[in-house]
């Protein structure tokens, strides 16, 4: 079901990647936009993601950048609070991601493994950006979907 902040999450992270931003960095971004949380080095946290696990044929980009996003308004900020919560919400998003997809994993997802020169030319002759743009918006609609029913 979505909800108005998923729709601005899932806008904000197309933009932001349409615009030359990652699909990691886009999401974190986004979804730190509807948690009101501003802060420089959210698309810094999240480059490796995409640049470095995606080539190593890991979990998506837009994914790492939605569990990044969870995280802001979920996560534990010391050994006191509980993992519960973050944990289920985690578990959650990567099950929706799936069931959308079909996988979470980036060669899966695309059919070709972009750590490698044969992949980043078939990336470009398949037109694969436009796969990564539905998997950076529907991240970030799931993601803030999720947060927002922390609040329900």
């Amino acid at each position: 079901m979505k909800t108005m902040n998923s729709e601005i999450a899932g806008d904000l992270a197309e933009d932001s990647f349409n615009n030359g931003l990652l699909c990691a960095e886009s999401v974190v971004i986004a979804l730190a936009n509807i948690q009101d949380i501003e802060s420089e080095y959210l698309p810094k946290v999240a480059t490796a993601f995409c640049s470095g696990m995606a080539r190593t044929c890991g979990t998506c980009g837009a994914l790492t950048g939605a569990i990044m996003g969870l995280s802001l308004g979920l996560g534990r900020s010391n050994n006191r609070e509980q993992v519960q919560l973050i944990y289920s919400a985690t578990q959650r998003l990567i099950s929706e991601f799936e069931k959308e997809f079909g996988a979470m994993d980036c060669h899966v997802l695309l059919g070709c493994d972009i750590g490698t020169s044969e992949g980043q030319s078939m990336f470009k002759e398949r037109h694969l950006r436009k796969q990564c743009t539905q998997y950076t918006r529907k991240a970030a609609e799931i993601a803030a979907t999720i947060l927002d029913g922390r609040n329900a």
